[in-house]
């Protein structure tokens, strides 16, 4: 803080030099700017904390423009939510959030528009605007994003003799069994409870399907989704799939992949450190692809994004945090989060820099553009939780009839 000296005047001083001295006085006393960031933790202990990737941005930053400090705070995922309710519960406003969107807060007037504190919000993945939206104005500023790519074993395709990634369906289960013929799993289809929703929704999209129609209206049981359910069925009672995948989870299918045993998934940037870790491929035996769909490759896919909001608080911060976002925001931090997670940036600029950077996760940050998200419905969350417990006994003679009762489920709570 820089607070304005008063000195005493000396006898005999001059009058030149007491006027310098009276005019310094009368210079007003003025606090630094204090920003409040409380970020959602993607780390997994002390060492790998987020705190030390906000906290290095906050330290240049404060370098850079010396009146404005940034404290940090990061909290577990799981208390990251919480966190910032009490905190507007009891008016303690921090000034800039990254994780969770609330678009209750912009509906309170709480939050200031992307415009308000982004010089440039144009660079914001576009996918997510409707997203990070309240009536059409847009307050949550993607800052981290992640999408699904067909992930295949290189080495596998080559020892079945195939020359490319599929991009139909026929294609997929030729190659699959082809994959199998070898003793491997030629498609990892986790349909377990853990993450069946994510599954099953890039399938639907395969055949122009999905949860819900273009207007927001569920259509669950449409006739695209049952035809969809015959064509998994077919995949699996030929053998081309894992046994069960009803019962089976993601973990379990990428930590198969990562042993060398599955030929083809969907999968996501997480399956990166897995690979790694399994010491099994190496990177030039793995690749991704888009995702195959029912007559050519899918030009959508499922993103996933986590964003930053800006807290009125008293009004006074705007500036400040204008400039602390404009710098954080630059595509060097993104670049750097997304390497130190396995995501992807939540700017166009951000993903163009990072595809330069890791070019083999091209195919998740080229189907960004047109990432398509969950059902924004207080009802998803239970008709995800029906989907996770139910979908897997879709795969038989009767998939109508699960899908109609999922479908039932979100009209019932619509």
């Amino acid at each position: 803080m820089r607070i304005a000296c008063r000195p005493l005047f000396a006898g005999g001083m001059s009058a030149a030099f007491a006027l310098t001295l009276g005019l310094f006085a009368a210079e007003p006393a003025r606090a630094d700017t204090v920003l409040t960031l409380v970020a959602a933790d993607y780390g997994t202990g002390p060492a790998d904390s987020s705190q030390i990737y906000w906290q290095k941005i906050a330290d240049a930053f404060h370098a850079a423009n010396p009146s404005i400090t940034v404290k940090v705070q990061t909290v577990n995922w799981n208390d990251f939510d919480t966190k910032i309710q009490t905190m507007v519960q009891n008016r303690q406003y921090p000034d800039v959030t990254e994780g969770d969107y609330f678009s209750n807060y912009a509906q309170e007037g709480l939050l200031y528009k992307a415009s308000d504190v982004l010089s440039d919000p144009s660079n914001l993945m576009p996918a997510f605007k409707t997203l990070g939206s309240y009536e059409g104005v847009q307050y949550g500023m993607p800052f981290t994003t992640s999408s699904r790519a067909m992930f295949y074993n290189k080495k596998l395709f080559a020892q079945a003799g195939i020359a490319a990634p599929p991009k139909t369906w026929d294609e997929l289960m030729t190659d699959a069994g082809k994959i199998e013929a070898l003793g491997k799993i030629g498609y990892g289809m986790p349909l377990g409870p853990e993450e069946a929703q994510a599954e099953t929704f890039l399938w639907l999209l395969g055949n122009g399907g999905g949860f819900q129609t273009a207007d927001g209206k569920w259509d669950i049981n449409s006739p695209q989704n049952v035809e969809t359910l015959d064509f998994m069925t077919k995949l699996v009672k030929a053998g081309d799939t894992e046994p069960n995948p009803g019962t089976k989870n993601r973990a379990v299918i990428l930590e198969q992949f990562a042993q060398g045993q599955v030929g083809m998934l969907n999968g996501l940037t997480a399956l990166l450190p897995i690979i790694k870790q399994a010491g099994v491929l190496k990177d030039s035996d793995w690749g991704t692809a888009p995702i195959a769909g029912k007559t050519g490759p899918l030009d959508t896919t499922l993103g996933v994004c986590d964003f930053i909001a800006a807290f009125k608080t008293d009004g006074s911060k705007q500036e400040a945090i204008k400039k602390f976002l404009d710098f954080a925001m630059q595509d060097q931090y993104q670049v750097d989060f997304a390497q130190e997670y396995n995501l992807l940036p939540g700017t166009t600029s951000g993903a163009a820099a990072f595809v330069k950077v890791d070019p083999a996760l091209a195919s998740f940050v080229d189907a960004l553009p047109k990432a398509v998200q969950y059902p924004n419905s207080p009802v998803w969350a239970q008709v995800k939780t029906q989907i996770q417990q139910l979908i897997g006994t879709a795969i038989g003679p009767h998939p109508k009839a699960v899908l109609d009762s999922i479908q039932q489920t979100a009209l019932k709570g619509s």
